[in-house]
């Protein structure tokens, strides 16, 4: 596939990061492709920051004040940042996603982002413009804070990552994957486990230290069962949250989710073992032969010694988050003052592909991203009809406790995310329960788990609590890469007069709206005097008409082409001289 590497005239001026003062970390990157071959297999183009993939982890402290001079040298793709996890409060429109609180950053376009840290832990940060960063703009974000319960309990802190790895660029993966030719919507297999972006990953440790190992799976599609043979993981944290220690011998994460474990070295050095990264293969359709589900990386004892195959295990056993209980002991919130049912679901549109949708909507963003519309609409931002039929747009009470009900209507697993919140987690069914129903669950945890990103199981159900007590616009959405653009997101809407008080928008942002061509105000359609006049918004395809069912849309794929194919032999059949044998005479 073509790609493009752009000189930078002023590239000298780009740098990876450096400290100004004590608070204050500047980053200015370069957004560029470069080639990278991960699994050793295919040798393809990436998304890097200054000439660099991996792009670098970034080491930050709870408090520092970020800005990211974010410039677009692609040449021929958009891009954005998302901070996975941040709260961003007073400044989101810094959270990244574009259509919804920001522009795309156009090619040629430099976009700034300014917040201030307020959360510690492990995060991770990646593009969120579509379906771009599992082409590799993505890595983990460390906020370190002295203050942390478990501080003096470790020696050093050290990162791991688990990813899928496509040979395949996105771009093409999505046009096939939303398309007539995949009408019953099978994702795209990913072609190689990854562990640190990389099949060849060593850890070097030393005997008898107990180290802070911080997980993130930072993959596109595919959750990952983790251990390390012969020891134990302890986790502490997830998502940003501090937890009382919980032992196990293995991890479950789905795409997004972050875990930090303390793993205690042994006190001899003969022998290395094995890490494991193990796809998670229920999701997909099918299993290519050649599927590279496993990556085995090492704690390196001794450098010299062997690096033994793991044993092949019959059966997974992952700690089960729901059990986790943070640190702080923030208690069960109160009753919820509104109640949010979301029915999720996969079925094809009017074009015959395969849409992903909450409640029979499926997300489609509009003219105008839907922060700008809450700025520029008045008393009108508590009105959800403006912010257009396809965002799903539910407006927020400041300080309500919102329960979301998700009914998982799908036979997959699909973990949710919440922008701008970690939420308590008080239910979550097995599977094939069906619909969520009160009267399964007597009572919920005294001090739930809270994380921002949580797993559905297929054809059940999960309830969630949070307070809206973040002013913002506020996605929720399926971290699977193809489901977030197949349309399975949703918009919080979250104390719109408070938003207009407390967000102002940088002309540097503005700027890059313009040169992107996109509207900065008015509802989603632009319209700046009647805002409940939402002509022109963009909607989702139309729905199939009435009897069309995946089967018949796959025997109208098949007969259109034997239609195509008849009609090509009668044009040469046509076309040929009179007279001619239509067919070789071999005799």
């Amino acid at each position: 596939m073509a790609f493009f590497k752009l000189a930078v005239a002023s590239l000298a001026l780009f740098f990876h990061g450096f400290v100004v003062n004590a608070d204050t970390v500047i980053y200015d990157w370069n957004i560029t492709w470069t080639t990278a071959n991960p699994d050793g297999m295919l040798e393809r183009p990436v998304i890097g920051i200054n000439g660099q993939w991996p792009l670098p982890v970034l080491n930050l402290t709870k408090g520092d004040r970020v800005i990211a001079n974010v410039y677009n040298g692609l040449g021929n793709e958009s891009t954005s940042i998302h901070w996975h996890g941040f709260f961003h409060r007073g400044t989101n429109d810094m959270d990244g996603p574009p259509h919804v609180v920001q522009c795309e950053i156009s090619p040629g376009s430099t976009f700034t982002y300014n917040f201030t840290l307020e959360q510690s832990g492990l995060y991770w940060y990646h593009s969120h413009s579509r379906g771009q960063y599992p082409d590799g703009l993505r890595q983990a974000l460390i906020i370190t804070d002295p203050e942390n319960p478990y501080r003096g309990q470790y020696d050093e802190e050290l990162v791991v990552t688990l990813s899928d790895w496509y040979h395949d660029q996105m771009p093409g993966l999505l046009k096939d994957f939303i398309s007539v030719s995949n009408p019953t919507g099978a994702e795209p297999v990913p072609n190689s486990a990854l562990m640190n972006e990389t099949q060849n990953f060593e850890l070097p440790v030393q005997p008898g230290k107990t180290y802070l190992l911080r997980l993130v799976n930072i993959g596109a599609f595919a959750s990952q069962y983790f251990w390390i043979e012969g020891h134990n993981l302890t986790i502490v944290e997830v998502d940003g949250v501090w937890t009382k220690p919980a032992e196990t011998k293995m991890i479950y994460l789905t795409s997004a989710q972050r875990y930090s474990v303390l793993v205690t070295m042994k006190n001899d050095t003969t022998k290395n073992y094995p890490m494991v990264g193990s796809m998670d293969t229920d999701l997909f359709d099918a299993i290519p032969s050649d599927l590279n589900y496993n990556v085995t990386g090492f704690l390196v004892y001794d450098k010299n010694g062997h690096r033994p195959q793991p044993y092949v295990l019959d059966t997974f056993d992952p700690y089960d988050d729901f059990d986790l209980e943070p640190t702080d002991g923030i208690a069960l919130y109160e009753n919820p003052d509104q109640v949010i049912v979301l029915n999720m679901s996969m079925n094809n549109l009017g074009d015959g592909a395969n849409y992903a949708f909450f409640n029979d909507i499926t997300y489609t963003a509009q003219k105008v991203p839907t922060l700008y519309s809450v700025l520029s609409s008045g008393s009108a931002a508590t009105n959800p009809v403006i912010y257009g039929r396809d965002t799903n747009s539910y407006v927020l009470l400041k300080d309500q406790v919102i329960d979301v009900v998700l009914n998982n209507m799908d036979t997959g697993k699909h973990p949710f995310h919440l922008h701008g919140h970690n939420f308590q987690v008080l239910y979550r069914s097995p599977d094939d329960e069906g619909f969520f129903n009160s009267t399964n669950t007597t009572s919920f945890p005294a001090v739930p788990m809270r994380r921002d990103t949580f797993m559905a199981r297929p054809t059940g159900n999960f309830l969630i609590r949070f307070k809206a007590d973040n002013p913002g616009v506020w996605l929720f959405h399926c971290h699977l890469n193809f489901h977030l653009d197949a349309g399975l997101a949703m918009t919080f809407v979250e104390a719109p007069l408070a938003i207009q008080e407390t967000v102002k928008i940088p002309q540097n942002h503005y700027d890059v709206c313009k040169a992107s061509g996109e509207l900065t105000a008015g509802n989603a359609a632009g319209n700046t005097v009647d805002l409940f006049d939402l002509t022109g918004e963009n909607r989702s395809v139309d729905p199939l008409p009435a009897g069309f069912t995946t089967k018949g849309i796959v025997a109208l794929v098949f007969s259109c082409i034997a239609a195509f194919l008849g009609m090509a032999a009668v044009a040469w059949y046509g076309a040929a001289p009179i007279g001619a044998p239509m067919i070789p005479n071999t005799q």
